[in-house]
């Protein structure tokens, strides 16, 4: 016999349920391109977490799009098949071998993986990767760095067909050539902000395994304006690694995303808490477009 939940128990969930109606209605059929990455790619539980909270959002009438990484996966198969890399100004250096096996990776047991654990969960997902329908057209970002690109073309359409058709399309960030058909790996990060810019999407959310934007004082800003990046990043508090998630959300923004959100994907359930619910999950970068609720912390 099933054990029943205690009554206070699903008191608080339907209660949950009623505050996001607001959430919601403001989502429904809205475009949120997801750029998924980090130490839950890894984990098996948090893999499943995740593949819930796209299937929900599927579910609640938001169309929602992955895009995915896999530096930790290519760093193991290069590492097992004995291919040696370069490195030019701290930027690993991608030659002919190596873009073979990024490529592998990406489109093959990382795109696949997370595309088995949505359908898991009753979701539709198609796995594809920026060269299908010519998605992302590519240049050299750096001649030095051999077949890492910067997209200077968005095809779209495809995308629209299938989230209109009921699909959760899952990107692999591997981008066709503007010659020769050659094959570029491009950041996630990078990737998700000029799918998520061309489908002038809703949210752009990009999951890290930082909780957000920090200030000086290590405390982490929930709203930030483009200036307000620009003057960080100008005086030195965005640093690192921070840098180019930010540069990437205010490309989006200027490109007509409505905002761009680097939040913890650690945290449980951060997607549906920064949609659903006024307590937000990390920094979000916008212009003048307000909230149904101040955010909180």
């Amino acid at each position: 016999m099933k054990k029943q939940r205690p009554m206070h128990d699903s008191i608080a969930t339907a209660k949950t349920l009623s505050e996001a109606l607001p959430y919601l209605q403001r989502y429904a059929g809205a475009v949120v391109v997801v750029k998924f990455g980090g130490n839950a790619m890894g984990d098996d539980d948090a893999m499943a977490e995740f593949a819930r909270d796209i299937v929900l959002m599927r579910q609640v009438g938001v169309n929602p799009v992955v895009v995915h990484g896999g530096g930790p996966m290519i760093n193991d198969l290069l590492a097992k098949l004995g291919i040696k890399s370069e490195f030019v100004r701290g930027k690993r250096v991608t030659d002919k071998p190596t873009v073979e096996v990024v490529e592998m990776v990406l489109s093959g047991l990382v795109n696949k993986r997370i595309v088995q654990a949505i359908n898991d969960q009753g979701g539709r997902a198609v796995g594809i990767s920026g060269k299908d329908d010519d998605l992302m057209v590519a240049e050299a970002d750096d001649p030095e760095l051999g077949f890492v690109g910067k997209p200077v073309e968005m095809n779209v359409q495809v995308l629209r067909d299938l989230y209109t058709a009921g699909m959760i399309p899952v990107v692999a960030p591997v981008a066709t050539g503007m010659e020769d058909n050659e094959t570029f790996n491009v950041n996630g990060d990078t990737a998700a902000g000029a799918i998520a810019g061309a489908l002038k999407a809703d949210r752009l959310l990009l999951l890290t395994d930082v909780k957000g934007v920090k200030n000086k004082d290590g405390d982490v800003v929930t709203q930030l304006t483009p200036d307000d990046v620009r003057a960080m990043i100008a005086d030195g508090t965005i640093a690192g690694g921070m840098i180019p998630k930010t540069e990437t959300a205010l490309k989006a923004v200027e490109e007509g995303v409505r905002a761009v959100v680097i939040l913890d994907g650690r945290v449980p359930n951060a997607c549906l808490l920064e949609l659903f619910t006024d307590h937000g999950a990390g920094s979000m970068i916008r212009t003048t477009e307000p909230r149904v609720k101040p955010r909180i912390r």
